[in-house]
């Protein structure tokens, strides 16, 4: 499966850091910002993370819900949740199937290593399910008010 914009966006269900199972589709009439993210806890995750809970209310303003994505499982994101006070759902991929329907499991290299993982990335979802952005390879410095200013503008 590929995404596009201009396309509806694939569906998923994962349970969240409750435990929870939450589907994208819970959210039609809202807008969606779907950002998948390495890992709880690390620093790079970490600062957007709370970039993300900074700019709560600005997004909520716009009728739009921040959902992280991770192959962490709930128990840690509850953790990640708790430690810095994050307002918004977390979901467990941990078999990373979602990533991969939206294209952002990824071959990568480390200090020489090869692995797998998320290539951080974020979808903006329109209030019909229809994928309207996609940012790939996001640097986290100053992106979520790249987010933040594209639904402004086209909302």
């Amino acid at each position: 499966m590929s995404v596009e914009p201009g396309k509806k966006a694939p569906d998923f269900t994962l349970a969240n850091q409750d435990g929870d199972e939450v589907s994208l589709s819970d959210f039609k009439g809202k807008h969606v910002v779907l950002y998948f993210y390495p890992k709880d806890m690390t620093p790079g995750c970490t600062t957007e993370a709370c970039d993300f809970r900074d700019a709560q209310e600005s997004f909520s303003e716009l009728d739009a819900v921040i959902l992280g994505v991770s192959p962490d499982p709930a128990s840690r994101h509850q953790k990640f949740i708790e430690k810095h006070d994050l307002p918004f759902q977390l979901l467990a991929d941990e078999d990373h199937k979602v990533a991969e329907d939206y294209g952002v499991w990824k071959l990568k290299k480390n200090f020489g290593k090869e692995y797998y993982g998320i290539e951080r990335s974020t979808f903006i979802i329109d209030k019909e399910g229809v994928l309207q952005k996609e940012f790939r390879k996001v640097k986290v410095k100053g992106h979520v008010e790249e987010a933040l200013e594209f639904i402004r503008e086209n909302s």
